[in-house]
């Protein structure tokens, strides 16, 4: 089907409404989601669940960004980021800055959703499949299907994988409902676990239990590897700035290309509001939060188990030592003699999971190298299919880079695996540029960029790493994670450095797009008074919900400690964040249609160009 480049790196520019709904919330929602949420939970407790919210941060950043650059593309037919950065900027620093971010992204991502898959393959055969050998083979079906076919095929095959993804995840959650007894049981089990000695992160100053509660708003530790956080490291300040972090994915280079992928933006609102926000968020704050916390009463605990408080033994206490990802394997093994068709089943879904995520990138990534490296550098006038011949030779180097560091450099795929969400939020700046910004100039964005990827290597693992002592704040310094570090040097020197190169043509050659957008994507002048409100719900459900009044959430409804005082019969601290979750989807709903930041412009968009761009943009 893919005649032109177009339709193999954007589908044509025709993904229809239901394909991007699904497609976008499966790349969104990763194998991450599947495997390594509930395992983090169980590690750290509810208040790493915190990181659920993810499911209305990262749509969240669609709603900012998305229906804006669907109306740039649309109109001088960008395919890439670069394209239309390169064209806002009249620089190409820019548009190779986000190739580099592409592939930092991209490589460590797609290894790391590879490197689960073999650990599901291995656990699930009873080791029969080596990780490695498991890796191999699931590379090699994503790399037939998404060299083959491009966005589109990616679009198709993550429709069902967005189905099986959510299925799965509901199932597993029943599985550990049905192993603990049912809510009521889940519930009075953690009451018990939460007087046990023997939590990660132990008590937190108030004398909670760091599972139950987080240890305040926040702590100014040097850092990961210098001190360790007392009662934990998720403070409100780390939740607020992980979830920056998490902003990232929409923000990245591939969701630009999924934008400029459909016809118009009837998909965004659903998307980001019901399918992600409402729909995502109501699976990880009920049925992934019990997979993680049910596994300290079913076996996985052995400070439980000592305690003789677990309700059964069913999960091997080695899960806490093999990695966050051990564990929903271990749940779908509990029923493999019941139902050994279930089990190949819950395998396919996991599997759908984290192919969903890896295919977007590859096939993205690959139009990148191809549009901004050689086309722009080498051929100027590559032909369609010499496009696509390239696209495909990228989608196989990025498959290849992802699969020896995984097989071959473990350490350096958490490295970088680390890089990759903090390196796509210092997007946020270039994006905030394009959409909403004229004041900013190439000059102070591509050294803002700059000035942000090293800020975020140096907050890393791959800093503390590679620099050690001579580091002296460590990983993650103050308990604020290292996307919020990349932007606040990168916001900051873009401004500096902004202020200092104005340039009266640069200005004006920017305010046309400017102009543009207020035509095509302003508000009505009847709903121009509702921006203070969204103003204030937004910085209100940021604060309180995310932030450092999470805090409160402690202890509002209950003490941690006491289950007698508990209000609805479940922790405060989950209380909490089921409460703002559904405050979160009111907000997103606000913002997305009331607000029509991703409804269909009133006016039509009328493009400039042929098919790609390929001819003079006017």
């Amino acid at each position: 089907m893919a005649k032109t480049a177009t339709d193999y790196f954007v589908a044509g520019r025709r993904l229809g409404l239901w394909v991007f709904v699904l497609a976008a919330t499966a790349t969104s929602f990763s194998g991450w989601t599947f495997m390594g949420h509930p395992g983090l939970i169980y590690r750290d407790g509810f208040q790493y669940a915190y990181a659920s919210f993810y499911a209305i941060t990262i749509p969240f950043t669609g709603v900012m960004f998305l229906k804006r650059q669907w109306i740039l593309g649309k109109r001088f037919g960008y395919v890439t980021p670069g394209e239309m950065l390169a064209d806002y900027f009249k620089g190409d620093g820019v548009r190779i800055l986000t190739v580099v971010i592409a592939l930092c992204f991209s490589i460590p991502y797609l290894g790391l959703q590879l490197a689960a898959s073999g650990k599901l393959f291995n656990v699930l055969s009873d080791g029969l499949f080596t990780v490695t050998a498991g890796t191999w083979v699931l590379a090699a079906v994503v790399l037939v299907y998404v060299a083959s076919g491009g966005l589109r095929a990616v679009a198709y095959v993550d429709t069902l994988q967005c189905i099986l993804l959510a299925f799965g995840i509901v199932a597993v959650g029943f599985i550990a409902y049905d192993l603990v007894g049912g809510w009521t049981e889940l519930n009075k089990g953690l009451a018990n676990v939460a007087k046990v000695k023997g939590a990660k992160w132990g008590f937190t100053q108030d004398g909670y239990s760091s599972y139950l509660a987080i240890p305040g708003v926040i702590q100014f530790t040097a850092g990961l590897g210098k001190e360790t956080p007392v009662g934990g490291l998720w403070t409100g300040v780390m939740v607020l700035t992980y979830m920056f972090a998490l902003m990232g994915i929409h923000s990245a280079p591939a969701f630009t290309m999924w934008a400029f992928g459909n016809a118009d933006p009837r998909p965004f609102a659903p998307q980001q509001v019901w399918a992600s926000s409402f729909g995502i968020g109501l699976i990880l704050f009920f049925f992934t939060a019990a997979q993680g916390m049910g596994a300290h009463l079913l076996g996985a605990n052995p400070a439980v188990n000592a305690a003789g408080v677990n309700i059964a033994n069913v999960l091997p206490e080695s899960i806490g030592k093999g990695g966050q990802g051990n564990l929903v394997p271990f749940y779908i093994n509990t029923i493999g003699d019941a139902a050994p068709w279930f089990v190949g089943l819950l395998a396919v879904c996991a599997l759908a999971a984290m192919q969903s995520t890896g295919a977007a990138y590859m096939s993205t990534a690959g139009g990148m190298l191809t549009r901004d490296l050689y086309k722009k550098y080498l051929n100027p006038k590559a032909s369609h299919a010499t496009q696509k011949l390239f696209g495909r030779m990228g989608v196989a180097f990025i498959v290849f880079s992802a699969l020896l560091v995984a097989t071959y450099s473990k350490d350096a795929l958490v490295l970088l695996g680390g890089l990759a969400v903090a390196f796509g939020f210092q997007m946020w700046v270039p994006l905030m540029s394009v959409c909403y910004f004229p004041f900013f100039t190439r000059q102070g964005v591509t050294l803002g960029m700059a000035a942000g990827i090293v800020a975020v290597m140096l907050t890393e693992s791959i800093g503390v790493k590679l620099f050690g002592d001579a580091l002296p704040w460590g990983r993650w310094p103050w308990t604020m994670h290292s996307a919020f570090w990349g932007m606040f040097f990168n916001l900051g020197t873009a401004i500096i450095v902004s202020a200092m190169t104005q340039n009266a043509s640069d200005r004006a050659h920017r305010q046309k797009y400017h102009d543009f957008l207020a035509q095509h994507a302003g508000l009505p002048a009847s709903k121009q008074g509702l921006k203070p409100v969204a103003w204030a719900i937004t910085l209100a459900w940021l604060f309180f919900g995310i932030g450092p009044g999470a805090v409160i959430g402690n202890d509002i409804f209950g003490s941690p400690n006491d289950y007698s005082t508990w209000t609805f019969g479940i922790p405060s601290i989950w209380a909490w964040q089921i409460l703002f979750w559904a405050l979160g989807v009111g907000m997103m709903w606000f913002l997305a249609y009331k607000m029509e930041m991703s409804t269909i412009p009133d006016k039509e968009i009328v493009a400039l160009t042929d098919d790609i761009g390929d001819t003079q943009r006017a």
